[in-house]
């Protein structure tokens, strides 16, 4: 069975959410705001190692306490200036460890809402499929261009259109050899795209939102407790 490599990119600082301080640090209900992504790829049994893709120069992770996690949370601090730098350098660090067609998972840190069960349904779906995918949702919302002044210049057709989320989950040699040719890439699809992959699309979340500015604090605060108090309600 091939392996499951979780990478968790955490090298960035967050600059849009106006702190100095990194933003996957962020305190979220009651844990750095990382720390909820890291347990839930941990749970799942089927997740060979999770890897916090760390800054060379980050100070903040030897300050908590991530004594709960099991032993296959892993810290590399080898995060380059971008996200593709960043897993490009975890994916030299698993030569030698991942084969050609292990499975590389790769999840945003600011996305603590994941669930597991979510996380589950996308290992199922994409499976066995060649290439891999990504969860994502259809565009909801009708587009608007603006070519300046802020008025508007063109309505795009969202049909077909698809928002990204992550997990995104690719064999770890296409991906390596997308991020190669295309290190600009913005997420694994694209640079798996660049070298003819077709990912495949797996219907996502709503609640697996990306945390970008200050207000989205309390929203994710919210899912989170409400996660919580359903499992305590269930067991």
């Amino acid at each position: 069975m091939p392996k499951i490599f979780a990478l968790v990119p955490a090298a960035g600082q967050g600059t849009r959410m106006g702190e100095a301080f990194p933003k996957q640090y962020l305190p979220l209900a009651g844990r750095p705001m990382m720390f909820h992504s890291l347990e839930t790829l941990a749970a799942v049994d089927r997740i060979t190692a999770v890897i916090a893709i760390l800054s060379p120069m980050d100070r903040h992770w030897g300050a908590h306490d991530w004594s709960a996690f099991p032993d296959k949370i892993e810290a590399l601090f080898a995060g380059g200036a971008t996200r593709g730098a960043s897993v490009a350098n975890a994916l030299a660090m698993l030569e030698g460890r991942a084969a050609p067609t292990d499975w590389v998972l790769v999840h945003d840190a600011a996305r603590p809402c994941i669930g597991r069960e979510l996380v589950e349904q996308f290992l199922d779906e994409v499976g066995d499929d060649p290439v891999g995918g990504l969860l994502a949702m259809p565009l909801a919302d009708t587009l608007k261009r603006s070519e300046g002044l802020l008025r508007v210049s063109e309505t795009i057709p969202r049909e077909g259109l698809w928002r990204a989320q992550t997990p995104q989950m690719f064999r770890y040699d296409i991906l390596r050899r997308g991020l190669a040719r295309k290190p600009e890439a913005t997420d694994e699809s694209q640079a798996v795209e660049s070298v003819g992959g077709m990912p495949k699309l797996v219907q996502g979340a709503n609640a697996n939102f990306k945390v970008t500015f200050t207000d989205d604090l309390p929203i994710a605060e919210m899912i989170l407790a409400r996660r919580v108090a359903d499992e305590e309600t269930s067991s």
